[in-house]
């Protein structure tokens, strides 16, 4: 993680970490480092979530890229992935997104993305951190003419992002039944839509944000209400999205949550038995279920584990040239489709799927069994945060922790990218000592770096 930029943009609370001083110098730098000196006006795509604060950091980004001569095409309330995908539909740039994903609503971040509509390589944003911080570069204002121009793309861009959705899948929903939880983020502006023109029964939850109520007891981290839902109404699915609609979760018939690993094995082997599975290889997280590499194992496919964060497993795929990937909080990558995690593109690929094989979700489920996981979120201060590697206390538990579970499990404990938290994680087949192992670990970690 860079001075800045963590594993998924610059994050911080708004107005206190995240300013609109930054926010402008941000822009700023990045028109200097993303724009193509051939053309005399760069383009900027700019979208956002609907936190409260969202509105602020744009005006004031757009501000600083217009400052410096770059045009900006103003998109609005979108998902993450719609920003990806309008970079490259509108031929511009870069695109910027405004959003804290999964976080609630004080927070906000800034992602940005390259002309090609993938997230920035770490050298590109250590060049704009560099020119924030080390004042490496003074930004050259525009004077007159050479003062940048916005555009309301607002209109266009849903219906753009929506079309390509669509284009994506063979054939249509009609007769599914489903229940999609928009978190009251950015997919409150799209899934009505998108799910009823593909000709399914959809019933949509929590798509009145306020500006405050941003995954609040709602989305892919809250999944009770939908559950619920789906139960109650007797539904054949559910969807959840997070706040910016770049993760998907599901739920069955009888409201089982179904994470991220299910999904992406439920897809990976449809994708190996049509032969659109690259390599025979699917990329995910250290925090990959073991259940997913059993799964692998069992059905001739490799399965390759990076660190935490979907931009790294995006650029194992690049390397390797890899088709799918994902991460158990429900990232999904279909490289064919996308240049980013998309939850829509998610849903509807998995829907097709389910109406193509005439199944349920909770049948197809069955092609992997989840070993039991335990995970504590630590609360930690920045301070501890830097400590972590460093201290010994945490470092034996840890070693303790992995000698305990040996062959039969394993244990993974790591820094947060994107909130003030360590986490500490174990799984393995006996729930009660992994349990046991987390929880030693956590107070040791709470005691030494909160």
């Amino acid at each position: 993680m860079g001075r800045l930029f963590g594993t998924d943009g610059v994050r911080g609370v708004a107005n206190e970490k995240l300013t609109c001083e930054l926010a402008l110098e941000i822009g700023r730098a990045a028109a200097m480092v993303l724009s193509d000196n051939s053309r005399r006006r760069p383009i900027f795509v700019v979208g956002m979530d609907t936190r409260i604060s969202s509105g602020m950091l744009s005006g004031a980004l757009t501000a600083g890229l217009c400052s410096v001569g770059a045009d900006v095409y103003q998109l609005g309330v979108v998902p993450t992935p719609a920003v990806a995908y309008l970079v490259g539909k509108y031929k511009a740039d870069a695109g910027v997104m405004i959003s804290a994903s999964h976080n609630s609503y004080e927070f906000n971040g800034i992602k940005i993305f390259s002309g090609d509509g993938y997230k920035l390589p770490d050298d590109l944003e250590e060049q704009i951190e560099s020119i924030i911080l080390d004042k490496a570069a003074a930004p050259r204002l525009g004077l007159g003419n050479d003062v940048g121009m916005v555009v309301d793309k607002q209109a266009t861009a849903v219906k753009d992002y929506i079309d390509h959705l669509k284009s994506t899948v063979p054939i249509a929903l009609t007769g599914v039944s489903l229940a999609v939880d928009c978190a009251n983020g950015s997919s409150a502006m799209t899934a009505r839509r998108l799910f009823s023109e593909l000709g399914a029964d959809c019933h949509v939850l929590f798509d009145a944000p306020d500006g405050r109520n941003i995954n609040d007891a709602c989305g892919s981290t809250h999944m009770e209400a939908l559950s619920q839902y789906v139960k109650d109404n007797g539904l054949d699915i559910g969807i959840a999205f997070d706040g910016d609609a770049d993760r998907c979760l599901a739920v069955d018939g009888e409201g089982n949550m179904v994470d991220g690993d299910f999904i992406m094995a439920i897809i990976a082997l449809d994708m190996q038995k049509r032969g659109k599975l690259e390599k025979n290889t699917v990329v995910g997280t250290i925090m990959t279920n073991m259940g997913f590499s059993k799964f692998c194992e069992e059905n001739n496919m490799r399965f390759i584990p990076t660190k935490v964060g979907d931009r790294y497993v995006l650029e194992e795929m690049l390397l390797q040239e890899y088709s799918f990937g994902g991460e158990q909080s429900g990232h999904v990558i279909f490289r064919d489709f996308a240049t980013t995690g998309d939850g829509q593109l998610t849903a509807i690929q998995l829907l097709s799927l389910l109406k193509r094989e005439n199944t349920t979700l909770a049948e197809a489920a069955k092609v992997m069994r989840r070993y039991p996981q335990v995970m504590v979120n630590v609360k930690v201060s920045h301070e501890g945060k830097m400590r972590f590697y460093l201290d010994s206390e945490v470092k034996a538990a840890v070693d303790w922790g992995k000698s305990t579970l040996g062959k039969d499990g394993r244990v993974v404990v790591r820094v947060s990218g994107t909130e003030p938290v360590i986490r500490v994680m174990a799984e393995g087949l006996d729930y009660e000592k992994i349990e046991q192992v987390v929880n030693r670990i956590a107070d040791v970690v709470r005691e030494r770096l909160a």
